[in-house]
């Protein structure tokens, strides 16, 4: 393997030969490459559908009230339905081993000033449970507490970027934020994986608001979390039930699709587990066969270097080679050009999914990328593939008898 005359008479032959060394160094690194940019868009239209769920917990169920569209047992359509504290002690009595966490919340748009700097910002009130559904993440203080919901406190937390527009490099903790008039102190900064839109909220005690805005124990909806023990399916059917249960309670007509919408979470992460399968599927189908056009590629390759070397085979036969160090000098040479050419187009498929970067994102590529180990598995196929496909035609080479390999033509 170390042989210092064997690397020399290869490297020799290599550069006697250049042409045959380029085509077929050219097929096994555009296999790879091609390989690599496949899997690193699949992967980034994965990351694109990862970031979409990023804003809100994978489990997470969202109710909200509407208008009823159809009359039912004496009522008329165009009904109002208007959700109470008391649904939420009703929904937690129902379903106390499917629920999670669980918060009311009341949502208002308001106008937020700190000295000279104002702008305006969705304010909700909410219980501290719903920190978990937004995958909200403290930076510095805390979130809501329970105490605060007891002292209906005038507390709140605000999104990374609320702090940035209204006190810049500055930290807001402990300071008092007018809200429409009324001063509330900052408890908590917190940054969130969905984005800029989610770092602009500002979450206050669920008790304050409703005390301000909604004197008849009104909710604009609710937010739960399923237990992380229930199935996909059998989440869905937990939801399908809560609608149910919820459209008895305000005598809504079953098959009315407006009055009561209940969005759960695991039906999107059902609907993209099984689109990423079938995404993944046909990648591999197509990087499996660009690999087999590789392996064809090369076997073609070898075949026709060892035909064309057959003359010089047999040469090294009449002066004493055995045919083992025959096989050896083709099987070595073959690895060489296939480990080399594969670890080109690899570093070729890397750089140019980095220089691709976020450019593809305006079609749902997102950081498109590659695992490391799968690039090199594939390149090991080839090498592989390489070493069957020198060794084939090397053997039978090796068994021609130098006279008659000497009279090729």
């Amino acid at each position: 393997m170390f042989d210092l005359d064997r690397w020399q008479e290869i490297f020799q032959t290599i550069s006697k030969n250049k042409l045959r060394t380029i085509l077929s160094g050219f097929t096994i690194a555009f296999a790879i490459l091609l390989f690599t940019l496949l899997f690193g868009i699949g992967n980034g239209l994965k990351h694109t559908f990862e970031k979409q769920f990023a804003g809100d917990s994978q489990n997470s169920v969202y109710i909200n009230s509407g208008t009823t569209t159809k009359p039912y047992k004496g009522l008329q359509s165009g009904r109002q339905i208007q959700f109470r504290n008391e649904d939420a002690k009703f929904i937690n009595e129902k379903f106390p081993d499917e629920i999670q966490f669980f918060s009311p919340n009341i949502q208002r748009s308001m106008q937020a000033i700190y000295k000279g700097e104002q702008n305006r910002y969705t304010v909700r009130g909410v219980y501290p449970d719903y920190q978990p559904l937004e995958s909200a993440v403290i930076q510095d203080g805390r979130f809501l507490s329970y105490i605060d919901i007891k002292r209906r406190a005038k507390v709140i937390a605000i999104g990374r970027l609320v702090e940035e527009d209204l006190f810049g490099a500055k930290s807001a903790m402990g300071k008092n934020i007018n809200l429409d008039g009324i001063s509330y102190k900052v408890v908590g900064v917190f940054n969130d994986p969905g984005g800029d839109n989610d770092e602009r909220y500002i979450y206050a005690p669920f008790t304050t608001i409703q005390g301000m805005y909604k004197p008849n124990d009104e909710v604009d909806y609710f937010g739960l979390t399923f237990n992380s023990k229930l199935s996909v399916d059998e989440a869905l059917a937990f939801s399908n039930l809560l609608t149910k249960v919820l459209k008895e309670k305000h005598n809504i007509d079953p098959r009315d699709q407006a009055a009561i919408r209940v969005r759960n979470y695991a039906e999107g992460t059902k609907n993209v587990q099984q689109f990423m399968t079938v995404l993944n599927v046909i990648i591999l189908f197509i990087g499996i066969g660009t690999l087999i056009a590789g392996i064809i590629g090369i076997s073609n390759i070898m075949v026709y270097i060892v035909k064309e070397r057959t003359k010089e085979l047999g040469i090294r036969k009449a002066l004493g080679a055995t045919p083992s160090s025959i096989i050896g000098m083709i099987l070595m040479e073959s690895i060489f050009i296939t480990a080399l050419a594969g670890y080109t187009g690899l570093m070729l498929g890397v750089f140019a999914l980095r220089a691709l970067g976020d450019s593809l994102e305006k079609y749902f590529i997102l950081n498109p990328s590659v695992e490391t180990y799968v690039v090199v598995g594939a390149t090991i196929v080839l090498i592989i593939a390489g070493t069957i496909a020198g060794y084939i035609p090397a053997k039978r080479a090796a068994s021609i008898k130098p006279i008659v390999a000497l009279n090729d033509e």
